[in-house]
């Protein structure tokens, strides 16, 4: 029996009019969340990093060589604000990860790249993440990672 079980199990013996199945799914899902969150920072605060940053210097690498993308495509693909998004620019620039150049296409506009510096923290971080993912998902045979990957995808395809 876990933590959710014993919640849900309270909820049936005070309201056995309900059915708290949805309710145990989805507490294991937002407790495995919490759970898989704080072993990913502690990965990237090694690397000096958090998550938020992570996610816009990986969108960067992951563009492909030169590593330049517009604030707008940053903005599609990372799903923050506007001003989110600068807020984490202005951080990531401040530490001299990435810089903001001239649009070559559009001089009124910017692009955001990677530097020398940026790229070498990404990869490294991303190895780290990585090994990390491995680490974490080990309790589970790959019959089961592929079961429930299976199963997520499906789910997460009803609200995308």
């Amino acid at each position: 029996m876990d933590h959710v079980d014993r919640i849900t199990a309270q909820w049936n013996r005070e309201r056995p009019d309900l059915d708290t199945g949805p309710m145990g799914l989805l507490g294991r899902l937002a407790r495995l969340r919490n759970h898989l969150a704080r072993e990913t920072e502690k990965v990237f605060a090694g690397h000096g990093i958090n998550m938020a940053a992570f996610d816009v210097l990986a969108t960067l690498r992951r563009s492909g060589a030169p590593y330049r993308l517009s604030p707008g495509d940053l903005l599609a693909t990372t799903m923050v604000s506007s001003g989110t998004m600068t807020n984490r620019l202005d951080q990531l620039e401040k530490a001299g990860l990435i810089e903001r150049m001239h649009n070559p296409e559009d001089r009124r506009g910017v692009i955001i790249a990677l530097t020398d510096k940026g790229l070498a923290l990404v990869d490294a971080a991303v190895e780290s993440h990585v090994q990390n993912q491995h680490r974490l998902v080990a309790a589970l045979s790959p019959g089961e990672r592929d079961a429930l990957d299976g199963l997520l995808r499906t789910f997460l395809s009803k609200f995308e």
